[in-house]
């Protein structure tokens, strides 16, 4: 196996990455409503996986049957063959678990009931219900040959497509489920036990009351729905329009989306023939779709991230109440507690209101002076902003780099954009060729007769939800040179032709790729020399070719590699001559992993970074990310204790290997580790200096 051969197709290592959420899903360690939303989260992670990468391949077609002499060895025809082939093997196995986590709930007295099993008392009260909660949200929508329904159905809907016949004639209408404004999963009140709960989907509801909604204006003698869901390829083209700002071209662009091609539609595969065709006609696909898939009664199971508890507490994670980080907590202000030492936080073991309060101390302190921040991703309703808005209020310089084209957060990013100019915060959006993802916010603070720099330097985004759920690294510095290298940073940004030299930091698409190839170098060298070689990687995604082959390079030189990589790996370790030094865990539990962290021998001397980058030619090549290293001892030695008990996860770490199986790493007789909930205690009992 040549060098080349051994990279997997990234298509392909991401769908393993998603089996091993269905495996969190088919766990019966896990609790049993934890379990139901792990299938919630594989479908929203499939849903999404359509909307980009499946529609990227299905171009990839396009092109090469334009130029047959082109085409690779390994066709995108043959990549979407294979693609369809492990959907369905998944989907089977989704179905098989869901079926037993319904039975699970039962046993905890947590029942699904539909329309086909209700008693008299809860059919009246559903009915009211209905008629009070239900009905003013639905319009459906009636096939016209004027107009397309294909173009007026959004891929983030769950959608009914009814029947009504009347003798040998049937009229077909379109009905959105309305979860925004209705709660997907309703509980009934108790009938006779008050143990026993039973729930009830909105979908099942509207089916119920399907006459309700159409008596009157139509003629039938039989009427029924069956659910189905699209999937829009999520690409999107800026017209480059002098006469229009980048936000109204981004507005512009987004309802490209609305309108595009569907990728995929899975219905119920209940759904009469009859129905069915009408379905097809109306979504403009035929027979012979890749993307059309049967699938069971209910659809867009991404509702189910959010399933409730409706029972004890027990059938849930226990809560692992954020940590206060004792350097904030013993300072009257963070920017002493930051000024006396760099602080490491690590969400969300810790605290994010550590960063929103330094925001809001920055807003109204009378010694600072300016505020830049980038935005990939914020909340709604984001505190950090409106400290922002604050802070303009007090009369300090707050300038704020928006990303408008993170993908899936653009219209709400536009729409901070316009909320903060109005505001007076001067909005940049950055290189319109570069999106900008780093994690960055600097303060100028007047000490005396100077201007201090205060950083924060991160691995995840500025979102207070987000940070409840990802896990990543917050690092706050005062460091004159990173804090100066920082403001380099947002300077490029804004004027991206000027030219900047960064010492300390690893910049994209500056000097990211050369220095991460230099420090393998360093480590091949020492391999050579008989010196220890050692290189430790966390990260998301590890599918840069150039950097792959790099690190096969290392491993035949004898450097020990280890890999913690969350999502795709197209690296193949254990190949003999080739990977057999390089070994690779994926973790996924209770919190999705996120941080990127790169660890160097140096020689005893280690490197350690922190980063905002993936090892994907994107985020080397064609984003604004940055990689901070990390110069206190003892964050440095916290940072690889931390990637220590990873590695020695017995409980939730899956091998990466070139049979794409999950298997977990076997436990012998070592202890059982369950790595986030160690680290959970382990910064929980760390002693701060």
């Amino acid at each position: 196996m040549t060098k080349e051969q051994s990279i997997v197709a990234k298509e392909i290592s991401w769908l393993s990455f998603n089996e091993r959420v269905l495996q969190e899903a088919a766990d019966k360690s896990v609790p049993v409503v934890e379990r139901v939303r792990f299938l919630g989260i594989f479908s929203n992670n499939l849903d999404e996986y359509f909307r980009v990468r499946v529609a990227d391949v299905k171009r990839r077609i396009i092109i090469e049957k334009a130029n047959p002499d082109g085409a690779p060895s390994y066709s995108a025809n043959q990549l979407l063959n294979d693609i369809q082939a492990k959907v369905l093997d998944l989907q089977g196995k989704f179905d098989i678990i869901y079926k037993d986590v319904t039975k699970q709930l039962a046993k905890h007295k947590i029942y699904f009931v539909d329309e086909s099993n209700l008693s008299d008392f809860h059919d009246k009260w559903l009915k009211h219900y209905f008629n009070s909660e239900v009905l003013k949200h639905i319009t459906p929508l009636i096939p016209s040959k004027n107009r397309k329904l294909v173009d007026l159905l959004n891929d983030n809907e769950t959608y009914l497509a009814v029947q009504m016949s009347n003798g040998d004639k049937s009229e077909y209408a379109i009905i959105e489920v309305p979860t925004n404004e209705v709660p997907r999963f309703i509980l009934l009140p108790p009938e006779k036990s008050k143990i026993k709960k039973e729930v009830i989907m909105l979908d099942d509801i509207i089916v119920h009351n399907l006459r309700e909604i159409f008596e009157g204006f139509f003629q039938f003698d039989e009427i029924y729905a069956y659910s189905f869901k699209l999937t829009r390829d999520a690409e999107y083209v800026v017209e480059d329009e002098i006469d229009q700002s980048i936000v109204e071209l981004m507005s512009e662009s987004l309802k490209q989306r609305f309108s595009a091609e569907p990728t995929r539609v899975v219905y119920d595969r209940e759904m009469p023939a009859k129905l069915l065709k009408f379905l097809k006609k109306q979504l403009q696909i035929s027979d012979t779709n890749e993307g059309l898939l049967a699938g069971g009664r209910y659809r867009n199971f991404k509702d189910f991230i959010g399933f409730p508890n409706f029972g004890r507490k027990y059938l849930e994670n226990p809560k692992l109440p954020a940590l206060a980080h004792p350097h904030f907590m013993e300072a009257t202000t963070s920017f002493e507690a930051i000024k006396k030492q760099d602080i490491l936080l690590y969400y969300p073991y810790h605290r994010f209101d550590h960063f929103t309060e330094l925001v809001r101390q920055a807003a109204f302190d009378p010694a600072v002076t300016q505020i830049r921040l980038n935005i990939y991703r914020v909340a709604k309703n984001s505190r950090i902003i409106n400290s922002l808005i604050d802070a303009v209020k007090n009369g300090k310089t707050v300038s704020v780099v928006v990303e408008l084209k993170a993908r899936f957060d653009e219209e709400n990013n536009i729409e901070w954009s316009r909320v903060m100019e109005d505001a007076g915060i001067k909005v940049q959006i950055g290189i319109p060729t570069l999106k900008i993802h780093s994690k960055l916010c600097l303060i100028h603070r007047k000490e005396g007769d100077e201007i201090i720099r205060y950083a924060h330097l991160g691995t995840g985004n500025f979102h207070e939800k987000t940070a409840k759920i990802y896990t990543d690294f917050s690092l706050f510095t005062a460091h004159s040179e990173i804090t100066k290298e920082v403001e380099n940073v947002f300077d490029f940004i804004e004027h991206s032709y000027k030219r900047f030299k960064f010492y300390h930091l690893m910049v994209s698409p500056i000097n990211t790729r050369i220095n991460i190839t230099q420090l393998i170098d360093q480590e091949i060298n020492s391999a050579r020399m008989n010196k220890p070689a050692r290189i430790d990687l966390k990260i998301n995604n590890l599918v840069d070719e150039p950097l792959i082959l790099k690190l096969y390079e290392a491993s035949q030189a004898g450097v020990k590699i280890r890999l913690i990589i969350r999502g795709m790996c197209s690296l193949t370790p254990q190949v003999k001559g080739l990977s057999e030094n390089i070994t690779a865990i994926s973790i996924v539990d209770r919190f999705l992993e996120h941080p990127r962290v790169m660890i160097f021998g140096n020689d005893g001397d280690e490197k350690v970074y922190i980063s905002s980058a993936d090892w994907m030619t994107r985020n080397i090549e064609n984003r604004i990310e940055v990689s901070c290293p990390i110069y206190n001892t003892g964050l440095k030695q916290q940072i690889m204790d931390l990637f220590e008990l990873q590695y020695k996860d017995t409980t939730k770490a899956r091998i990466i290997d070139k049979h794409q199986n999950n298997q977990y790493v076997p436990r012998g007789n070592r202890k059982k580790i369950r790595s986030q909930v160690a680290i959970y205690d382990f910064l929980k009992q760390a002693k701060y200096k």
